[in-house]
């Protein structure tokens, strides 16, 4: 199944304060409904790779699906960013990815629209479920989304971007990146993994986002579409 979703939110602050949040994947990933990153791995050909889980319950049911996303390109003069998504169900009922394009706009000098285009494509037995409910769940989410972001940023200010932070704090990973004469050259090659340690997410609620009987059936493919737009 492919599906293109269009959504769009605003965000309280001017274009050039805001931008640097929203392209932030640690700082915002909390405000996504369910969402949780783990772990951010560097990649050679893609740089930072994000990888975390969705957690989802439907009822006394709940799940959780793993994803990964990267950064295919991102403009800081015009404000615009592509990234690439894939998602998995845990229990192999299918997998899903994405194109994400998001362009950002100013609304006004003190509000920034974003506008968030995704080319998502579901295979498996979730896809059945998926096909025209997509679009209103997806609306609802990016609203939970950037009420949520738009809290953050209110309670914490702008303040300093998690690429500032981690540039200004100690290196506590060093001593493994530096070379060792004393041990074989292939321990340097191990990948370079960095571990999230922030508080656990609290698993988003279908039955809150979607009430009818067919949006209870399309749980899969909707926690899909959590993956690929956290």
């Amino acid at each position: 199944m492919a599906e293109q979703l269009i959504n769009e939110f605003t965000v309280n602050r001017p274009i050039e304060e805001a931008w640097p949040i929203i392209t932030d994947v640690e700082k915002i990933a909390p405000c996504l409904p369910g969402a949780e990153l783990q772990e951010v791995a560097h990649d050679d050909t893609w740089g930072e790779v994000y990888r975390g889980v969705v957690k989802v319950k439907l009822g006394a049911i709940s799940t959780q699906f793993k994803g990964a996303a990267h950064f295919v390109q991102k403009d800081d003069v015009n404000y615009t960013t592509e990234l690439e998504g894939k998602g998995r169900d845990t229990g192999g009922r299918g997998n899903a990815s994405a194109d994400i394009k998001a362009h950002a706009e100013r609304l006004s000098p003190t509000s920034t629209k974003v506008v968030v285009t995704t080319d998502l494509h579901i295979t498996g037995k979730v896809a059945q479920f998926g096909r025209g409910i997509l679009g209103d769940v997806s609306t609802k989410l990016i609203d939970q989304f950037a009420a949520n972001l738009n809290t953050m940023i209110d309670e914490d200010g702008v303040g300093a971007t998690t690429d500032d932070a981690t540039s200004s704090a100690p290196d506590d990973t060093a001593e493994i990146d530096r070379p060792d004469t004393e041990t074989p050259t292939e321990a340097t090659d191990e990948p370079k993994v960095r571990k999230i340690n922030g508080p656990a997410a609290e698993p988003i609620d279908l039955m809150d986002v979607s009430g009818s009987s067919i949006l209870k059936r399309a749980a899969p493919a909707i926690a899909a579409l959590l993956i690929i737009l956290f």
